[in-house]
């Protein structure tokens, strides 16, 4: 200890030398600083000590309870809510005819606007017409021909009969004045039928629309040479017009008996409207129906295809068009529904915060169903009536008590 006492003593007045050296004013001098030192030291301890009981001891005392947390609820609601379904959908002409010639030439005019429409009969191609007229005359040439052989030999038939009679000439000179009398007059008819198909393929130089529609571009120009294979253009009836769209065979077996019930009618009382959806995001304004399912499921997709048709009096559905068609086959009668924000998902699971008389929540596990606009059919987990938390979910906890900030109107 006096070793220990020296050599600080030494160090505090910066002697390098043994504590034997140090002079005995030096060694006092020495003690009271060391007790100085020790003194204060002492007094920080206890210091530190005493500020960490007190902390301590603030520590033990309770803490403020917090308020309830605070959320927003809705009612559980229950009643009759049409399921609608969506599909996409491909639009053609109600009717669609490909305009085609029926004799071979060449184009010598367009008669028609592109793209307008055109009435049945109404001219649209005209074919050089003159290699028919001469056939026609021609036709008619051999009419007057064979009417002229038909002439004499009804001539030779008068004359030879009453001298076969008297035998004056023999009976079978009048067989044979007979049976070339016969072969004149069927020379005939062939001739009138040449002249009635000569008559048709002039005629048929007018290529015709055969149907009211809208009219395509054209598919020839001036001068083409065509024959009864070539397309010369489209022309389709689009008001009203068919809108295409498959369904799987799922759900046709689960729509079989109602679909094949309606198929007996033109149009069925109960048979849902469909709401077609544009390019644009914009509802068509007339609504469509059903009309027919095709007779086939197609073995390479599964689906089998549906036709509805819809008016078009200002002629804005065109076929090609894409849309998507909307329709609730199915109404489901007493669904049980809850906004869709009020239900929360963890790995599959689904739940809903209840919150009961006593203002505690449960944390319930639902089984979902259809989604209805904003709103979700509950198949299972909640009932009627019963009240579940729509903001501040993420807040909340099994058996925590919550104070309901607004009750929200009931869901449409």
């Amino acid at each position: 200890m006096v070793k220990e006492s020296g050599a600080e003593l030494a160090m505090l007045l910066g002697i390098r030398s043994p504590a034997t050296h140090i002079t005995p004013v030096a060694h006092a001098v020495a003690i009271s600083s060391l007790s100085y030192r020790a003194a204060s030291r002492l007094g920080l301890t206890l210091l530190l000590a005493t500020f960490s009981l007190a902390l301590a001891c603030g520590n033990q005392t309770a803490a403020p309870s917090l308020p309830p947390t605070e959320v927003e609820v809705t009612s559980v609601i229950q009643k009759d809510v049409p399921i609608f379904s969506e599909w996409v959908a491909t639009l053609d002409g109600y009717v669609n005819a490909q305009i085609q010639p029926q004799v071979t030439g060449y184009i010598i005019r367009q008669t028609y606007k592109e793209g307008s429409f055109v009435s049945k009969g109404q001219m649209l191609f005209e074919i050089d017409p003159r290699p028919f007229q001469a056939l026609l005359d021609q036709a008619s040439a051999q009419v007057a021909q064979a009417e002229a052989q038909l002439g004499k030999t009804q001539m030779d038939v008068d004359r030879d009969t009453p001298l076969a009679k008297a035998r004056a000439i023999a009976q079978s000179q009048l067989d044979n004045d007979i049976q070339a009398n016969r072969a004149a007059a069927a020379a005939v008819k062939a001739a009138e039928a040449q002249v009635e198909q000569a008559h048709l393929n002039l005629e048929f130089t007018k290529v015709r629309s055969l149907i009211d529609g809208m009219a395509g571009i054209a598919q020839v120009q001036i001068g083409n040479l065509v024959n009864p294979t070539t397309v010369l253009t489209s022309v389709s009836q689009i008001d009203p017009i068919k809108a295409y769209f498959s369904i799987s065979e799922q759900e046709y077996l689960h729509y079989a008996e109602r679909i094949n019930a309606e198929t007996q009618k033109e149009r069925p009382a109960n048979a849902p409207p469909f709401d077609l959806i544009l390019a644009d995001g914009s509802v068509y304004p007339h609504k469509g129906f059903g009309l027919l399912t095709n007779r086939q499921v197609d073995v390479s997709t599964g689906s089998i295809q549906v036709l509805c048709s819809f008016p078009n009096p200002q002629n804005v559905l065109r076929p090609g068009q894409f849309g998507r068609l909307r329709a609730a086959p199915e109404v489901r009668r007493g669904a049980v529904l809850v906004p869709q924000k009020a239900v929360s998902e963890l790995q599959g699971n689904y739940q809903v915060a209840v919150v009961g008389a006593d203002n505690k929540v449960s944390i319930r596990a639902v089984k979902v169903g259809d989604r209805v606009g904003p709103m979700w059919i509950l198949e299972s987990g909640v009932k009627p009536g019963e009240l579940v938390v729509v903001e501040g979910l993420q807040k909340v906890q099994n058996g925590a008590t919550v104070r309901i900030k607004q009750l929200q109107a009931k869901g449409d």
